[in-house]
């Protein structure tokens, strides 16, 4: 599929294809508009598949966004304690996401970036150094005025799709069933959905899931899915979040104010620590009215080690470490104190492995997705969507044509 065009889908029948994606996460929704979009350009007589998203928990998107208020002074705190902010590098991907940034749905983050080493002596600050400014040569995006707020965006905006919410399919069990004007030796194959208490979610011509692919694994065992192989050789690897705040006029450590030689900083990669990077929320674009709200993030391989730890010891932990970096004392100590984990958080890196892209059985019409099937980031979420869409074109249509 071409970086630079939208592709039309033109259906070889009148019959509307049934599409169930696994997952309301930012690939899942990815999937839907593009779907959308290439049926949208087919003629009036071609029907438009009949989309539904079926996701776990109660909202969409992967841009998590966690926030308090101040009963007091009315104020949030907030987190964005999952994707702190996405590239757009591809010219596909800039061109998805321009509608979005023209309604300043999406802003980009010129953010100052620091290095640091950690103290380990009480009292004493921070060496640091300066990296670079995020600039729009190599931009990095947020969501405003939050990082569901996208998500929510993109959800509101399909017209051909249900949403079903809190609701987790069960492994995929696979039948066939008689289409109109058929014997029972010339049947058309579908799945056959589930949820975990053995109710039905309907029949479906192609099941998209995009799942974790620890998930995914799960979801086609023991279907004879013929990529399963290829699931389990993708590593992924856990991240705990660390959310800190400070009440309003609360005196703030010195090392978050300023860096070591004066200049001020938004994120802060971090040395010799089990902390991997921290971000200042309340110095994004259109977060000015936040109270202090600081976001860690630890590093992938320590969360890794620590993954079936209770979560109290880890909050400790990362507790300890962010007062090593940030060198507070009783008088500026934070006020808010939360610790997420993610389990599958980051896409392990192999050079030698180049990423494998979508995972197709085109015998059972079923795909798995997602971005672990790329490198691991956002516009990898945007890419394996365009992946899938192309191949559901090719299968209904036989071509697509492109549109501008």
């Amino acid at each position: 599929m071409s970086e630079h065009t939208l592709h039309s889908c033109h259906p070889a029948d009148t019959a509307a294809p049934t599409i169930a994606i696994i997952g309301g996460g930012l690939t899942g929704l990815f999937t839907a508009t593009l779907l959308e979009r290439a049926f949208g350009h087919t003629p009036a007589a071609q029907p438009m598949p009949q989309l539904t998203i079926f996701e776990k928990s109660r909202s969409v998107g992967r841009l998590a966004t966690r926030y308090r208020r101040d009963s007091q002074t009315h104020k949030n705190w907030q987190w964005a304690f999952g994707a702190q902010f996405f590239t757009a590098k591809t010219a596909s991907f800039q061109q998805f996401i321009a509608p979005w940034l023209d309604m300043s749905t999406i802003q980009p983050w010129c953010a100052n970036v620091i290095e640091m080493t950690t103290a380990h002596t009480t009292g004493q600050r921070p060496s640091t150094i300066k990296k670079e400014r995020w600039n729009t040569e190599q931009a990095r995006y947020i969501s405003t005025p939050k990082m569901t707020s996208w998500g929510r965006a993109l959800a509101g905006e399909l017209q051909h799709t249900t949403m079903r919410f809190q609701t987790r399919v069960a492994p995929l069990a696979q039948y066939t069933e008689p289409t109109a004007g058929e014997n029972k030796q010339q049947t058309k194959q579908k799945t056959e959905l589930f949820d975990e208490a053995g109710h039905s979610l309907g029949l479906f011509d192609w099941v998209i899931c995009t799942a974790p692919n620890v998930q995914a694994g799960e979801l086609m065992a023991g279907s004879d899915f013929d990529k399963q192989e290829s699931i389990s050789t993708i590593k992924m690897q856990a991240c705990y979040t660390l959310m800190l705040g400070w009440n309003e006029g609360q005196a703030l450590p010195a090392a978050l104010t300023d860096a070591e030689d004066g200049g001020r900083w938004d994120v802060a990669y971090v040395n010799d620590s089990i902390i991997d990077r921290i971000f200042i929320e309340q110095r994004k674009p259109a977060h000015e009215t936040l109270l202090p709200s600081i976001t860690i993030h630890a590093r992938n391989d320590w969360s890794e080690q620590q993954v079936d730890e209770e979560i109290g010891p880890v909050q400790a932990a990362l507790l300890t470490a962010a007062q090593h970096a940030l060198g507070w004392d009783d008088a500026c100590a934070p006020t808010q104190i939360d610790c997420h984990r993610w389990r599958y958080a980051a896409t392990r890196s192999d050079a030698q492995t180049p990423a494998q892209g979508v995972l197709t059985d085109a015998s059972r019409q079923w795909i798995v997705s997602g971005d672990w099937c790329g490198q691991g980031n956002i516009e990898s979420c945007y890419h394996m969507a365009q992946q899938t869409a192309e191949v559901i074109c090719a299968a209904l249509a036989g071509r697509c044509v492109a549109t501008p």
